[in-house]
Protein backbone atom coordinates (compact mmCIF):
# COMPACT_ATOMS: atom_id res chain seq x y z
CA UNK A 1 0.00 0.00 0.00
CA UNK A 2 2.83 2.35 0.74
CA UNK A 3 4.51 1.66 -2.62
CA UNK A 4 1.34 2.35 -4.51
CA UNK A 5 0.97 5.63 -2.77
CA UNK A 6 4.52 6.58 -3.68
CA UNK A 7 3.96 5.76 -7.36
CA UNK A 8 0.73 7.65 -7.43
CA UNK A 9 2.33 10.59 -5.74
CA UNK A 10 5.30 10.56 -8.16
CA UNK A 11 2.96 10.51 -11.17
CA UNK A 12 1.14 13.52 -9.80
CA UNK A 13 4.41 15.39 -9.43
CA UNK A 14 5.38 14.60 -13.05
CA UNK A 15 2.03 15.82 -14.33
CA UNK A 16 2.38 19.01 -12.36
CA UNK A 17 5.86 19.62 -13.81
CA UNK A 18 4.67 19.51 -17.45
CA UNK A 19 4.14 23.05 -18.93
CA UNK A 20 0.59 24.07 -19.72
CA UNK A 21 -0.23 24.32 -23.49
CA UNK A 22 -0.08 27.84 -24.85
CA UNK A 23 -3.13 29.20 -26.71
CA UNK A 24 -2.73 29.31 -30.51
CA UNK A 25 -2.80 32.81 -31.97
CA UNK A 26 -5.71 33.30 -34.37
CA UNK A 27 -5.62 35.82 -37.21
CA UNK A 28 -8.52 38.27 -36.69
CA UNK A 29 -9.34 37.94 -40.41
CA UNK A 30 -10.09 34.21 -39.88
CA UNK A 31 -12.61 34.75 -37.10
CA UNK A 32 -16.30 34.43 -37.69
CA UNK A 33 -17.82 37.46 -39.34
CA UNK A 34 -14.54 38.60 -40.92
CA UNK A 35 -13.34 38.33 -44.52
CA UNK A 36 -9.90 38.14 -46.07
CA UNK A 37 -8.90 39.99 -49.26
CA UNK A 38 -7.25 38.03 -52.05
CA UNK A 39 -5.56 39.30 -55.22
CA UNK A 40 -6.23 37.49 -58.49
CA UNK A 41 -3.74 37.94 -61.35
CA UNK A 42 -5.29 39.51 -64.42
CA UNK A 43 -5.61 37.36 -67.51
CA UNK A 44 -4.81 38.96 -70.87
CA UNK A 45 -7.89 39.82 -72.86
CA UNK A 46 -8.80 37.82 -75.92
CA UNK A 47 -7.18 39.01 -79.10
CA UNK A 48 -3.96 40.28 -77.52
CA UNK A 49 -0.57 38.99 -78.47
CA UNK A 50 0.50 35.94 -76.50
CA UNK A 51 -3.05 34.85 -75.65
CA UNK A 52 -4.48 31.90 -77.54
CA UNK A 53 -7.84 31.71 -75.81
CA UNK A 54 -6.89 28.87 -73.42
CA UNK A 55 -6.45 29.01 -69.67
CA UNK A 56 -3.46 27.84 -67.62
CA UNK A 57 -4.88 24.31 -67.35
CA UNK A 58 -5.46 23.79 -71.04
CA UNK A 59 -9.18 24.52 -70.94
CA UNK A 60 -10.97 27.24 -72.82
CA UNK A 61 -11.50 30.57 -71.08
CA UNK A 62 -14.32 31.42 -73.49
CA UNK A 63 -17.97 30.57 -73.34
CA UNK A 64 -19.12 26.98 -73.27
CA UNK A 65 -18.72 25.25 -76.59
CA UNK A 66 -16.10 27.69 -77.97
CA UNK A 67 -12.32 27.79 -77.99
CA UNK A 68 -11.72 31.18 -76.42
CA UNK A 69 -12.88 34.42 -77.92
CA UNK A 70 -11.61 34.07 -81.44
CA UNK A 71 -13.64 35.04 -84.50
CA UNK A 72 -16.41 37.52 -84.94
CA UNK A 73 -17.54 37.32 -81.34
CA UNK A 74 -14.13 38.51 -80.18
CA UNK A 75 -14.28 41.49 -82.52
CA UNK A 76 -17.64 42.54 -81.14
CA UNK A 77 -16.61 42.31 -77.47
CA UNK A 78 -13.23 43.96 -77.97
CA UNK A 79 -14.81 46.80 -79.92
CA UNK A 80 -17.07 47.57 -76.97
CA UNK A 81 -14.42 47.67 -74.23
CA UNK A 82 -11.58 49.39 -76.11
CA UNK A 83 -13.18 52.77 -76.63
CA UNK A 84 -10.93 55.42 -78.10
CA UNK A 85 -7.93 53.08 -78.34
CA UNK A 86 -6.37 51.10 -81.18
CA UNK A 87 -8.37 48.00 -82.02
CA UNK A 88 -6.44 44.89 -80.83
CA UNK A 89 -7.65 42.74 -83.72
CA UNK A 90 -6.26 45.00 -86.45
CA UNK A 91 -3.19 47.10 -86.99
CA UNK A 92 -2.86 50.37 -85.11
CA UNK A 93 -0.91 52.30 -87.77
CA UNK A 94 -2.55 54.99 -89.87
CA UNK A 95 -3.69 53.79 -93.28
CA UNK A 96 -2.34 55.52 -96.41
CA UNK A 97 -4.95 57.32 -98.49
CA UNK A 98 -5.17 54.63 -101.17
CA UNK A 99 -5.72 51.84 -98.65
CA UNK A 100 -8.13 54.03 -96.70
CA UNK A 101 -10.37 54.71 -99.69
CA UNK A 102 -10.18 51.11 -100.81
CA UNK A 103 -10.89 49.84 -97.31
CA UNK A 104 -14.04 51.96 -96.91
CA UNK A 105 -15.48 50.20 -99.95
CA UNK A 106 -14.16 46.64 -99.45
CA UNK A 107 -13.99 46.06 -95.69
CA UNK A 108 -15.38 49.15 -93.93
CA UNK A 109 -15.71 47.72 -90.42
CA UNK A 110 -12.04 46.80 -90.17
CA UNK A 111 -10.99 50.08 -91.76
CA UNK A 112 -13.03 52.14 -89.30
CA UNK A 113 -11.63 50.12 -86.39
CA UNK A 114 -8.06 50.76 -87.50
CA UNK A 115 -8.65 54.49 -88.08
CA UNK A 116 -10.42 55.08 -84.77
CA UNK A 117 -7.47 57.07 -83.39
CA UNK A 118 -6.17 58.59 -86.65
CA UNK A 119 -7.32 61.64 -88.58
CA UNK A 120 -7.65 61.68 -92.38
CA UNK A 121 -7.77 65.39 -93.15
CA UNK A 122 -5.84 65.12 -96.41
CA UNK A 123 -8.08 62.53 -98.10
CA UNK A 124 -11.24 64.08 -96.64
CA UNK A 125 -10.48 67.59 -97.94
CA UNK A 126 -9.31 66.28 -101.33
CA UNK A 127 -12.37 64.07 -101.83
CA UNK A 128 -14.73 66.87 -100.73
CA UNK A 129 -13.16 69.36 -103.13
CA UNK A 130 -13.17 66.79 -105.95
CA UNK A 131 -16.83 66.06 -105.30
CA UNK A 132 -17.57 69.80 -105.47
CA UNK A 133 -15.82 70.10 -108.84
CA UNK A 134 -17.68 67.07 -110.16
CA UNK A 135 -20.99 68.43 -108.87
CA UNK A 136 -20.37 71.64 -110.83
CA UNK A 137 -20.58 69.64 -114.05
CA UNK A 138 -23.12 67.00 -113.00
CA UNK A 139 -25.90 69.22 -111.64
CA UNK A 140 -28.04 70.56 -114.44
CA UNK A 141 -28.26 74.26 -113.59
CA UNK A 142 -24.67 74.60 -112.46
CA UNK A 143 -23.28 72.78 -115.49
CA UNK A 144 -25.07 75.20 -117.86
CA UNK A 145 -23.55 78.15 -116.01
CA UNK A 146 -20.09 76.65 -116.19
CA UNK A 147 -20.26 75.72 -119.87
CA UNK A 148 -21.83 78.96 -121.08
CA UNK A 149 -19.72 81.43 -119.08
CA UNK A 150 -16.31 82.95 -119.51
CA UNK A 151 -13.30 81.13 -118.21
CA UNK A 152 -12.98 83.36 -115.16
CA UNK A 153 -16.63 83.00 -114.19
CA UNK A 154 -16.55 79.23 -114.71
CA UNK A 155 -13.43 78.98 -112.58
CA UNK A 156 -15.05 80.96 -109.79
CA UNK A 157 -18.16 78.77 -109.92
CA UNK A 158 -16.11 75.59 -109.68
CA UNK A 159 -13.93 77.01 -106.90
CA UNK A 160 -16.99 78.10 -104.92
CA UNK A 161 -18.56 74.66 -105.38
CA UNK A 162 -15.41 72.91 -104.13
CA UNK A 163 -15.10 75.17 -101.08
CA UNK A 164 -18.81 74.90 -100.37
CA UNK A 165 -18.79 71.12 -100.23
CA UNK A 166 -15.69 71.14 -98.00
CA UNK A 167 -17.42 73.47 -95.54
CA UNK A 168 -20.64 71.46 -95.76
CA UNK A 169 -18.78 68.23 -95.01
CA UNK A 170 -17.06 69.80 -92.00
CA UNK A 171 -20.34 71.07 -90.58
CA UNK A 172 -22.24 67.82 -91.07
CA UNK A 173 -19.38 65.75 -89.65
CA UNK A 174 -19.16 68.00 -86.61
CA UNK A 175 -22.89 67.58 -85.99
CA UNK A 176 -22.55 63.80 -86.20
CA UNK A 177 -19.66 63.84 -83.73
CA UNK A 178 -21.57 66.07 -81.30
CA UNK A 179 -24.63 63.81 -81.40
CA UNK A 180 -22.49 60.71 -80.90
CA UNK A 181 -20.86 62.22 -77.81
CA UNK A 182 -24.27 63.32 -76.58
CA UNK A 183 -25.52 59.73 -76.83
CA UNK A 184 -22.63 58.38 -74.75
CA UNK A 185 -19.88 57.90 -77.33
CA UNK A 186 -16.25 58.63 -76.55
CA UNK A 187 -14.60 58.80 -79.95
CA UNK A 188 -12.24 61.57 -81.07
CA UNK A 189 -13.29 64.56 -83.14
CA UNK A 190 -10.87 64.40 -86.07
CA UNK A 191 -11.42 60.71 -87.00
CA UNK A 192 -15.21 61.10 -86.82
CA UNK A 193 -15.39 64.25 -88.95
CA UNK A 194 -12.90 63.17 -91.61
CA UNK A 195 -14.42 59.70 -92.04
CA UNK A 196 -17.93 61.19 -92.15
CA UNK A 197 -16.81 63.51 -94.96
CA UNK A 198 -15.31 60.62 -96.92
CA UNK A 199 -18.43 58.48 -96.50
CA UNK A 200 -20.79 61.29 -97.57
CA UNK A 201 -19.04 62.15 -100.83
CA UNK A 202 -17.60 58.78 -101.84
CA UNK A 203 -20.99 57.07 -101.74
CA UNK A 204 -22.60 59.73 -103.97
CA UNK A 205 -19.73 59.97 -106.46
CA UNK A 206 -21.00 57.08 -108.69
CA UNK A 207 -24.32 58.89 -109.15
CA UNK A 208 -22.57 62.08 -110.23
CA UNK A 209 -20.36 60.23 -112.70
CA UNK A 210 -23.40 58.58 -114.26
CA UNK A 211 -25.30 61.89 -114.29
CA UNK A 212 -22.57 63.44 -116.48
CA UNK A 213 -23.70 61.25 -119.36
CA UNK A 214 -27.36 60.43 -118.63
CA UNK A 215 -28.52 63.52 -116.79
CA UNK A 216 -29.84 63.84 -113.25
CA UNK A 217 -33.42 63.13 -114.31
CA UNK A 218 -32.67 59.69 -115.72
CA UNK A 219 -34.44 56.82 -113.92
CA UNK A 220 -31.24 54.81 -113.49
CA UNK A 221 -29.46 57.81 -111.98
CA UNK A 222 -32.32 58.41 -109.57
CA UNK A 223 -32.45 54.75 -108.52
CA UNK A 224 -28.70 54.80 -107.96
CA UNK A 225 -29.10 57.96 -105.89
CA UNK A 226 -31.49 56.28 -103.46
CA UNK A 227 -29.32 53.15 -103.26
CA UNK A 228 -26.18 55.18 -102.48
CA UNK A 229 -28.07 57.14 -99.82
CA UNK A 230 -28.99 53.88 -98.05
CA UNK A 231 -25.36 52.76 -98.37
CA UNK A 232 -24.25 56.06 -96.86
CA UNK A 233 -26.58 55.51 -93.90
CA UNK A 234 -25.15 52.04 -93.23
CA UNK A 235 -21.51 53.15 -93.55
CA UNK A 236 -22.09 56.19 -91.35
CA UNK A 237 -23.70 54.08 -88.62
CA UNK A 238 -20.90 51.49 -88.84
CA UNK A 239 -18.28 54.24 -88.54
CA UNK A 240 -19.91 55.86 -85.50
CA UNK A 241 -20.35 52.44 -83.92
CA UNK A 242 -16.65 51.62 -84.26
CA UNK A 243 -15.27 55.02 -83.27
CA UNK A 244 -17.68 55.78 -80.41
CA UNK A 245 -18.58 52.24 -79.26
CA UNK A 246 -22.31 52.77 -79.55
CA UNK A 247 -24.98 50.19 -80.41
CA UNK A 248 -26.48 50.25 -83.90
CA UNK A 249 -29.56 52.22 -82.86
CA UNK A 250 -27.63 55.06 -81.23
CA UNK A 251 -25.02 55.06 -84.00
CA UNK A 252 -27.72 55.50 -86.64
CA UNK A 253 -29.37 58.19 -84.54
CA UNK A 254 -26.09 60.10 -84.32
CA UNK A 255 -25.81 60.15 -88.11
CA UNK A 256 -29.50 60.77 -88.77
CA UNK A 257 -29.22 64.56 -88.98
CA UNK A 258 -26.36 64.35 -91.46
CA UNK A 259 -28.35 61.87 -93.56
CA UNK A 260 -31.41 64.12 -93.57
CA UNK A 261 -29.34 67.15 -94.61
CA UNK A 262 -27.68 65.19 -97.40
CA UNK A 263 -31.10 64.08 -98.60
CA UNK A 264 -32.58 67.58 -98.51
CA UNK A 265 -29.61 69.54 -99.89
CA UNK A 266 -28.02 67.08 -102.32
CA UNK A 267 -30.34 64.22 -103.22
CA UNK A 268 -33.87 65.63 -103.45
CA UNK A 269 -33.05 68.67 -105.66
CA UNK A 270 -31.64 66.30 -108.29
CA UNK A 271 -33.80 63.22 -107.73
CA UNK A 272 -37.08 65.10 -108.18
Amino acid sequence: MRLRGMKIGGGDRRRQAEPAPQPVAVDPADERGHTRAFTVPEMPAAGYAGYDGYGPYGGSDGPAGTDGYDGQGADEHVAVYRAGQPHPQVGSERLPWRELLRGIVRHPTRTFAQMRTHQAWGPALAVSAGYGLLAGFAFGGTSDDVLHSTFTVALMILFSSAVGFVVCGLMLGSVTHALARRLGGDGAYAPTVTLAMLISWLTDAPRLLLALFLGTGNGVVQLLGWATWVLCAWLLAAMVRQLHDLPWGKALTAGSLQLIMLLVLIKLPTLG
